[in-house]
């Protein structure tokens, strides 16, 4: 549809469709259209005959008969350059545009400049392309046809055309953009998106269609699946039966029970072999002993670093951390991986190509423990399945509150207290060194305190090489454990029901959530504590009305207006111009129903 002359200018406006370039809205209009009266205070256009010029040291003073006026008036060009008078012949008739400005009953036009489009309102863009260029490619390109031939709704068509070829009034108010328009664009904006996403997914043959018994499986577990779990493992059975390779993503909040349906997709994979990939040894050794706990019939197998090279072809289910992308695996025909965020795509992609053999390719399933917003999770599904699990099985009792410095006391006898019940508290620093652009303690300033105080006191951070080991000993025999947020996903720490959280205005309300997570993890009561400076803070306060992670993962959107790391932000790095991720729901749902 693009001609190749026209192809390096959409390239510049970073374009690939007429969509995309609709969606390039104009940031004001200029009022072209001719009027029989002045309009004070404001920009206008005339038709007028240039009668007189006269000029002083710093301005240009230009007499005009205005024909649609039928009088004459006064015009001033401050600081005139040669080219600025070349507009103005005596004798000549031509259009000009300037703002008008009355005062003690006289009225001039200021800066008046030759004009060559009149009668209408006209766009002005702020893009790398030069204004008569764009409005050509955009006077070419953009119609309510053309838009429609690309798979715009009518109604979507017409609102952006009218963006551009405005007829009444302007679209645009002091306000912005006003709702219809402002709902094209975005509609706009997301379609071009995630139809790109979509025609980017490749569907490759998988090297088994895979249909093991799983209810059987389920109804022997000495406890019940929540909705969720059994839709999300519904969903993974109906993808590993076909003949395409799955790719899909289960997202579950923090303790939502994805466990289990990973056990479960094992057990569809049946009679084929199984492969898992976790972040840690910790995390890995966990999955290990809930596989050799409730699938005892199978061999399950824990690769890591330190573990011996034993042949893996005589196993069922191979659970390991990274360490698997450096040993021969055998043929498998489900493919998994834990906390998929902690890996990097070109390491999910290798541990994927291990497995497949030329085009044919392993059933492949991507687990997270982060909550993402509903409108993030039908974004993705452009060009992966997702299934979300947003409820977990029991609910948690867990206080959450905003402390500081005058609460230091009383989270002080807190801490004995729960200690005295034998149960663990976790202290999370932002920094492990001192900082002067910091106004809060490190970890090695802090540990001194409760060294001296406490007994049982275990330290780690993301650089430790030992922070897995260090872990380990903790959960055994620890009371309180300083660290980083390198705790913020998979370690399961039973006893402990106490974090605080220093600095905690800092941290992401996603973040917050999965430190708060750690928490509580066997029904105990628990506590977070956010230790924070600020006298008040809106954003930590509605963290602690509510622990669903999903409602968190929007509050967070909102909070930081759609610019993070997971809203507002295209693949390509590229923030949304449009949409806003916190807020557009229903017109996420729209496109995607538009598209499937």
């Amino acid at each position: 549809m693009i001609d190749k002359e026209d192809q390096e200018k959409f390239k510049r406006l970073q374009c690939g469709s007429v969509t995309a370039l609709a969606s390039v809205a104009p940031v004001a209009y200029e009022d072209r259209r001719l009027h029989h009266h002045l309009l004070d205070g404001q920009a206008q256009s005339i038709d007028a005959t240039i009668e007189r010029i006269t000029r002083t040291p710093k301005t240009a003073q230009i007499t005009l008969f205005v024909h649609n006026f039928g009088h004459k008036i006064d015009a001033v060009v401050f600081r005139p350059k040669p080219y600025m008078l070349r507009q103005f012949v005596i004798g000549e008739r031509h259009c000009f545009y300037g703002k008008i400005e009355c005062k003690g009953g006289h009225c001039q036009m200021l800066q008046p400049t030759r004009v060559h489009e009149v009668g209408a309102l006209v766009p002005k863009y702020r893009t790398l392309l030069r204004a008569d260029v764009l409005r050509r490619l955009i006077t070419k390109y953009v119609s309510v046809a053309n838009l429609c031939d690309e798979g715009l709704p009518e109604n979507i068509a017409k609102s952006l055309h009218g963006i551009h070829f405005p007829q009444e009034c302007s679209p645009l108010g002091s306000a912005g953009y006003a709702p219809d328009a402002l709902n094209a664009l975005k509609f706009a904006e997301l379609y071009d998106y995630m139809r790109l996403l979509q025609a980017k997914r490749r569907f490759f043959p998988a090297l088994h269609r895979l249909g093991g018994a799983w209810m059987p499986w389920v109804d022997s577990l000495p406890f019940q699946l929540t909705d969720e779990q059994y839709s999300a493992i519904i969903d993974i059975a109906s993808d590993l039966s076909k003949e395409h390779a799955a790719k899909r993503m289960i997202v579950g909040d923090v303790g939502a029970g994805k466990t289990m349906v990973i056990l479960a997709a094992v057990m569809i994979a049946r009679p084929q072999r199984a492969i898992l990939m976790a972040p840690t040894t910790i995390l890995a050794n966990q999955l290990f002993e809930e596989a050799q706990k409730f699938l005892p019939d199978m061999k399950s197998v824990l690769v890591t670093n330190t573990t011996k090279k034993v042949p893996l072809d005589s196993f069922d289910f191979i659970i390991g951390t990274h360490a698997l992308l450096h040993r021969e695996l055998p043929e498998a025909g489900v493919v998994m991986v834990d906390e998929q965020h902690r890996f990097g795509t070109a390491q999910r992609h290798k541990l994927e190509k291990m497995i497949s053999e030329g085009e044919r390719h392993p059933h492949f399933l991507q687990f997270s423990a982060t909550p993402i917003p509903r409108t993030q999770a039908m974004i993705d599904s452009s060009h992966i399945d997702v299934s979300l699990i947003t409820k977990t099985p029991f609910k948690k009792d867990i206080t959450t509150t905003v402390i500081g410095k005058p609460d230091f006391a009383a989270l002080l006898a807190h801490i004995k207290s729960e200690i005295a019940q034998q149960h663990q508290v976790l202290i999370v620093y932002p920094l492990v060194e001192q900082s002067e652009a910091l106004n809060y303690q490190s970890i090695e300033e802090a540990r001194q305190y409760w060294e001296r105080n406490f007994k049982g006191v275990y330290v780690t951070h993301g650089k430790d090489r030992e922070k897995e080991a260090v872990l380990m000993r903790f959960r055994e025999e620890g009371s309180i454990l300083l660290a980083t947020t390198v705790v913020e996903v998979g370690i399961s720490l039973p006893r402990l029901s106490t974090v605080v959280i220093v600095g905690a205005e800092r941290l992401g309300l996603s973040t917050l959530h999965q430190l708060r997570g750690r928490v509580s993890r066997t029904g105990l009561k628990g506590y977070c504590c956010l230790f924070s400076h600020q006298k008040r803070s809106e954003r930590l306060e509605a963290f602690t009305k509510t622990d669903n992670g999903f409602d968190i993962a929007a509050l967070d959107l909102k909070f930081r207006k759609s610019g993070d790391l997971l809203g507002g932000k295209m693949q390509s790095g590229k923030k949304f111009v449009w949409v806003d991720m916190a807020e557009d729901e229903e017109i996420v749902s729209a496109v995607k129903k538009r598209l499937n």
